[in-house]
């Protein structure tokens, strides 16, 4: 019996095919797109579930804070409605990896703009502008700003930076405490077992304006912190378009509005927004 040769008549045929097939895949989202192309089927949004004033879950299962606000905003730009929002948890520790693999289409959560973290991810924004400050309790007149803190106990995050620079720059004499929350560290502060708590000024915030009469912010925010909309890297049409709704929410008043209304009650002297230069 003869070897079958291929016929060369089907090659055309055949790389048709496969072309299709190409397009076919495109059409069904199987190639990665851009956030437009994501949002055709809704869009799953990072955000803070545990800090109050700028992303929470409530008890009754509802999302509120100023980056809430924000995603909201942004998301509608892309024609998403709320319902069509997937909301979940980005903590600290994992927002570059839910990016990258794709779990999340974007990051809003107190997510300062870092030239490491550039190197992962892009930034549309900044959106915000803060600084790390300081938590007391309202009763403790004693603590005026972080150069009053030695011998006494700093509570952060594990992990986190802000407590250090503080026994660094500020009171050598601080003893610092570590728990895997900032709630916790409130928690601890309230209690009684910490004096302090140091982090982004915006997030303490929160803390403040959800016990108004218990806790209060001491002293100026002393370092520089920039919140951005985390996104794919590699996506420059998605990027452009955070930035054309987060252009629009600050021109339209709504940024403002949303401050007010997820900080004002905090006492913190709300600031002006910033310019969107891009990350």
């Amino acid at each position: 019996m003869g070897v079958l040769s291929p016929n060369r008549n089907d090659a055309p045929t055949v790389l048709a095919v496969a072309t299709a097939l190409v397009l076919a895949l495109a059409a069904c989202g199987t190639v990665d797109g851009s956030l437009a192309d994501e949002a055709r089927d809704g869009l799953t949004i990072g955000i803070r579930f545990d800090q109050p004033g700028m992303g929470q879950r409530r008890a009754d299962g509802k999302y509120v804070g100023f980056d809430v606000d924000v995603a909201r905003y942004v998301a509608a730009g892309f024609g998403v409605a709320e319902e069509d929002i997937t909301w979940r948890e980005a903590r600290p520790a994992d927002r570059e990896r839910l990016i990258e693999d794709g779990s999340v289409d974007f990051v809003v959560a107190a997510y300062s703009i870092t030239d490491q973290r550039r190197e992962r991810v892009a930034f549309a924004g900044p959106y915000f502008e803060t600084g790390q400050g300081l938590l007391v309790r309202s009763t403790d007149t004693g603590i005026t700003g972080p150069e009053a803190l030695d011998g006494r106990e700093l509570c952060s995050v594990t992990g986190s930076t802000s407590a250090q620079k503080v026994k660094d720059g500020f009171a050598a004499g601080v003893r610092l405490v570590e728990y895997g929350d900032y709630s916790d560290c409130v928690t601890a502060l309230l209690a009684g077992k910490v004096d302090a708590v140091t982090t982004d000024e915006a997030i303490l915030a929160g803390y403040v304006a959800a016990n108004p009469e218990l806790l209060t912010l001491v002293g100026e925010p002393f370092t520089t912190e920039r919140y951005g909309v985390g996104l794919a890297k590699d996506d420059a049409a998605g990027l452009a378009d955070v930035e054309t709704s987060l252009e629009e929410m600050i021109r339209s008043g709504e940024w403002r509005a949303a401050l007010e209304r997820n900080l004002g009650a905090s006492g913190m002297d709300l600031p002006e927004p910033p310019q969107v230069t891009g990350g």
